[in-house]
């Protein structure tokens, strides 16, 4: 639609060199051989490769071996730089901010905007300072962090704001860890997120294939070292997390506030005071099939999807792959992994955690959104309950009738064993040395 608003006024891509579309959200994670079956999705592919071919802008299409769902492929690709300021048509570019940027999701009018000047409005947002300190238990991530965060402030608790996570406990969060946590603030309503870069970031993009070379990257990294925070920042609002009592989490209704920890039981009605929040808990149950007062650990699901930009980078497979050494997926489940790029994919299969993931009982993919959002072949049919590595659990978001509970890789690996949630730090995971990894990279 903007390149179709670009022509009607005759105006062009401003910086198609600054400008890279990404194949991802409807794109089939099967085998690639063959011709897409989803008719409206290969329309809406080959009228993307048009659109780019005429305006002269890089593609990442479906054979292109840099393919991937954007928020993984921008900084594994060094697209994503510190100090950038960063627009996407997706609501998740908060990811980014995770390397130091200023990651905007934009809509349709905003992208012809973006494209026909390189600029882009914006209001002045207030900044939100979310502090973290304390040590994560063992099998608690980011992920179960960032719900716990959700589920403190509500959806719409920083609306109008740009979040920064900061604190001891962010310095010691891995890259992708912390990707995690910025790529779901938007899911708290702010408008964006923000992480100080520091030299794990540095390390990140340093090879990838669109990062400075030689005498860019001195100059790069001289200015990317001043852009830490100031110390006498002044913030809008702020929140002090201690992360040391928080357990591994599972969503229970239909959106990400609507969480527990996992030795929790679904609230009852009487624990919503405003009666808006009531009204929409007895609507999420009735949709979701649950009863007041049900322990999570007795609500048996149908099937698992370890993916999307939120949980599929290598780490996150290998935090699942760490639950699944020596056990098998329950017969009643259907279990999918989908790896966030296909870099991503060649990587794991290098160090073998594809052979792992199938012989559990895991079906094993390329890269996309898949199972995220149902505009793809990968969707759960009516009815069906799903522990998920995703962001959203919105009605209808993973198939038409399909239940999404948000949980972290660990969790969701424990769950396809089971065929039920179960607390994975009582469950026995297996070490990165266990796995034969001790050599791997994992950022």
């Amino acid at each position: 639609m903007a390149f179709e608003s670009l022509r009607v006024s005759g105006r062009r891509v401003r910086r198609p060199d600054l400008t890279f579309a990404v194949m991802d959200h409807n794109v089939p994670t099967g085998d690639r051989s063959v011709p897409v079956s989803e008719a409206l999705s290969a329309n809406q592919m080959l009228t993307l490769q048009k659109n780019t071919n005429e305006y002269g802008i890089t593609l990442f299409d479906l054979q292109s071996p840099m393919q991937g769902i954007s928020h993984v492929i921008g900084p594994e690709l060094g697209l994503t730089l510190p100090g950038l300021t960063f627009t996407c048509g997706d609501s998740h570019s908060s990811t980014h901010g995770a390397l130091g940027s200023l990651a905007l999701g934009i809509g349709t009018s905003e992208g012809e905007h973006v494209f026909a000047t390189q600029t882009i409005w914006l209001r002045r947002l207030k900044q939100f300072a979310v502090n973290l300190r304390g040590v994560l238990s063992e099998c608690v991530t980011s992920k179960d962090v960032i719900l716990s965060i959700i589920r403190t402030i509500g959806t719409g608790g920083a609306i109008g704001h740009v979040v920064e996570f900061r604190g001891p406990t962010v310095a010691k969060m891995s890259l992708e860890e912390r990707m995690t946590m910025t790529n779901m603030t938007i899911e708290g309503g702010a408008r964006t997120s923000i992480i100080e870069p520091d030299q794990k970031v540095f390390d990140y993009i340093r090879d990838g294939p669109f990062a400075p070379r030689g005498r860019d990257w001195d100059e790069a990294m001289e200015f990317w070292r001043t852009l830490g925070s100031d110390h006498e920042a002044r913030y809008d609002r702020s929140l002090d997390v201690d992360v040391d009592p928080i357990e591994p989490q599972v969503s229970w209704g239909t959106n990400p506030a609507m969480t527990v920890g996992v030795t929790e039981s679904v609230p009852s009605l009487g624990d919503f005071h405003d009666a808006g929040d009531r009204l929409a808990a007895e609507k999420a149950l009735k949709y979701m099939g649950l009863l007041p007062n049900q322990r999570i650990s007795d609500i048996p699901i149908d099937a698992v999807f370890i993916g999307s930009c939120t949980n599929a980078r290598l780490s996150d497979l290998i935090a699942a792959a760490r639950v699944l050494k020596g056990r098998r997926v329950s017969s009643s489940i259907r279990a999918m992994v989908v790896p966030g790029s296909q870099s991503v994919k060649r990587r794991a299969e290098s160090l073998g955690l594809h052979r792992l993931f199938t012989e559990a009982g895991f079906e094993w993919r390329n890269s996309g959104c898949s199972m995220c959002i149902a505009m793809n072949e990968d969707k759960l049919s009516p009815g069906e309950r799903c522990a998920s590595t995703s962001n959203r659990n919105f009605e209808n978001r993973q198939g038409p009738g399909g239940r999404t509970h948000l949980v972290s890789p660990l969790t969701a690996a424990a769950a396809a064993i089971e065929g039920r949630f179960v607390d994975v730090r009582d469950y026995g995971v297996a070490s990165v040395e266990e796995l034969g990894l001790e050599g791997a990279v994992v950022a």
